[in-house]
């Protein structure tokens, strides 16, 4: 029987193919460079608008006043948009949603505030009953003239 541990063939064949490579060191990063320490943001005009300011009512239609009044002294729109310090974004927003209000009030509709939810179900129920009363007043009008078209056209 062969003895296992004798490995001299198998070692002088390994020395034979070539020289050994001895393994390679990894390359060394340079070192990191340190973070600069944050500047503080300094206050600006446009720093400041673009913060978002909520307008009463009462100073959105003095603005558009005051823009109405700016345009028919000879200025331009957006001239008069400008020196009210808004967006013409916010100017054509503000102008339709008082158009709005206005075509509402001379409609006669009311507020559209949320109404608390009985109400609303109470609202609901006599609208559904008075829908059901107009269907079968239609519907009693429709057969009375289905009826006099059958008499006139002797069908009956």
């Amino acid at each position: 029987m062969a003895d296992e541990s004798n490995t001299g063939p198998i070692a002088a064949t390994e020395s034979a193919n070539g020289e050994v490579k001895a393994p390679t060191t990894k390359k060394q990063r340079s070192a990191r460079r340190p973070k600069t320490a944050a500047e503080p943001v300094q206050a600006s005009s446009k720093a400041l608008a673009a913060r978002p300011r909520r307008y009463s009512e009462q100073e959105k239609s003095e603005k558009l006043k005051l823009i109405e009044t700016q345009v028919q002294g000879n200025s331009t729109l957006k001239d008069a948009i400008k020196s009210a310090g808004i967006s013409e974004q916010t100017y054509y927003h503000w102008k339709g949603a008082a158009k709005a209000v206005k075509q509402n009030d001379t409609k006669g509709i009311k507020d559209t505030r949320p109404v608390p939810a009985g109400d609303e179900l109470a609202d609901l129920v006599q609208l559904e009953e008075e829908n059901q009363r107009l269907r079968k007043l239609l519907a009693e009008k429709l057969r009375a003239e289905n009826a006099e078209l059958r008499k006139r056209l002797e069908l009956d």
